[in-house]
């Protein structure tokens, strides 16, 4: 019995351990190699990864933000005739996640896309650097790792940053860099809007006793909305205050017209089967953003309108493609730290349906500016939860999660600086900074 024990504590303590199933990703190699036309870096990989990639100018960058990842590999230096690359840094950046930057000779425009692990390789990441006299241009300064491949300028980012640094209200704007801009930002009245989903005809779900989703999602509404209008340096905006049918994207509209900095829209999830329960909150997916960015560049009324408040109409067609992306960037980040926030918070009155945070393709978070969130506050077709819903007590529970999970949301953009710490390493000289 002891050498069997002894055999299969350490399997025991293989499956039981928690931080297992969160191990960081490793690049386990940085390989650069030239071309006549183009310079190319390959990340080797001990897992696939989605990165963030995009340029900056003055001067010019290439940054790349791999999400819970660690560098296990040595940083190459590129060849001293490369005719875009000169140097390659890297650091920590939000705490677990990591940031390459590559210090570039040149404006470049990149294509990337990812490789799948293979016989005898790991999964890889591919960037490609092209002289900008021979890149074509694309819509999407931050790519996707599918197979798809997208090229920008440098230049092109650095004139839509320019002018959204003029021009957008605090909701689109990049954190504030100075202690005046905080305190500036700090003070204005933050707007938030509260969608009640469904409404006059369309009664949503309806749960096993005969409750309408549009009746709990307007009750938990106005409770939200009153609490907010509690709060100092906070407003709310109901989209709708009555039982009244709102077209999905009258509900964005709505939102937009009052300079909202927040859409929240309340629901109540629905299953075949009467077991399913716990709340969701859900962000915009990747395909529903390109999709919406495509609506927006192709309708001229649109185009005509002021997002993150610059009118994409005075633009070139790049220059508001890449305008419309990093609005839509900054966004979606802020939708998911709002997501989480509120996710964290409901999950103290009970059970949540999934672990984290969803991502769907719902109308209503569509907006290209506001962060926008969907909740699910509980399953209407599970008889305990339709029972839960239905008392005024658990209305005003949500109520208060959500309220606190929009106020961790908005402390997290009052305080944020630009530049976040890195790590000792990094700042030796050795990181990659803020690019």
């Amino acid at each position: 019995m002891k050498p069997l024990f002894a055999v299969l504590l350490p399997v025991l303590l293989l499956l039981l351990s928690p931080t297992l199933a969160a191990e960081p990703v490793r690049v386990t190699g940085v390989r650069v190699t030239q071309a006549p036309d183009k310079t190319r870096l390959v990340l080797a990989l001990s897992a696939k990864v989605t990165p963030q990639i995009f340029l900056l100018a003055g001067p010019d960058r290439l940054v790349i933000d791999l999400a819970d990842a660690r560098l296990a590999a040595k940083l190459p230096k590129p060849a001293g005739d490369d005719p875009n690359l000169t140097g390659l840094r890297s650091g920590a950046r939000a705490g677990d996640d990591l940031r390459i930057v590559l210090d570039l000779k040149r404006p470049v425009g990149i294509k990337s896309y990812a490789m799948a692990a293979d016989a005898g390789r790991g999964s890889r990441l591919v960037v490609d650097l092209i002289p900008t006299a021979g890149a074509r241009t694309g819509a999407d300064a931050r790519t996707d790792t599918n197979t798809n491949t997208n090229t920008v300028t440098a230049a092109a980012v650095a004139a839509a940053a320019e002018a959204l640094n003029a021009n957008a209200p605090p909701s689109a704007q990049p954190p504030p860099r100075t202690k005046a801009r905080a305190r500036a930002r700090a003070a204005r009245t933050l707007v938030v809007a509260i969608d009640a989903g469904h409404g006059g005809a369309d009664p949503g779900a309806i749960g096993a006793h005969g409750t309408r989703e549009k009746d709990i999602t307007l009750a938990i509404a106005r409770r939200l909305a009153a609490l907010v209008a509690k709060e100092p340096g906070m407003r709310a905006v109901l989209i709708r205050d009555s039982d009244t049918f709102v077209p999905l994207r009258g509900r964005i509209r709505k939102a937009r017209k009052h300079n909202a900095d927040l859409f929240i829209s309340i629901h109540a999830d629905a299953f075949d089967s009467p077991r399913a329960r716990g709340s969701s909150v859900f962000t915009l997916s990747r395909r529903g953003a390109s999709s919406e960015a495509a609506k927006w560049l192709a309708d001229k009324e649109n185009s005509a309108d002021r997002v993150g408040g610059v009118d994409l109409g005075e633009h070139d067609d790049q220059l508001a493609t890449v305008m419309l992306d990093m609005v839509q960037n900054a966004a979606q980040e802020r939708s998911v730290k709002a997501a989480g926030a509120v996710l964290n918070n409901l999950s103290r009155l009970g059970a949540t349906h999934k672990q984290g945070v969803q991502k769907a393709g719902f109308v209503v978070l569509k907006s290209p500016d506001i962060p926008s969130i969907l909740i699910e506050t509980a399953f209407i077709s599970n008889p305990g939860e339709e029972a839960r819903l239905r008392s005024g007590a658990q209305q005003q529970r949500l109520a208060v999660a959500i309220l606190a999970g929009i106020k961790q949301y908005f402390q997290h953009y009052r305080e944020q600086t630009a530049v976040r710490p890195l790590s000792a390493d990094a700042q030796s000289g050795n990181g990659a900074g803020d690019g």
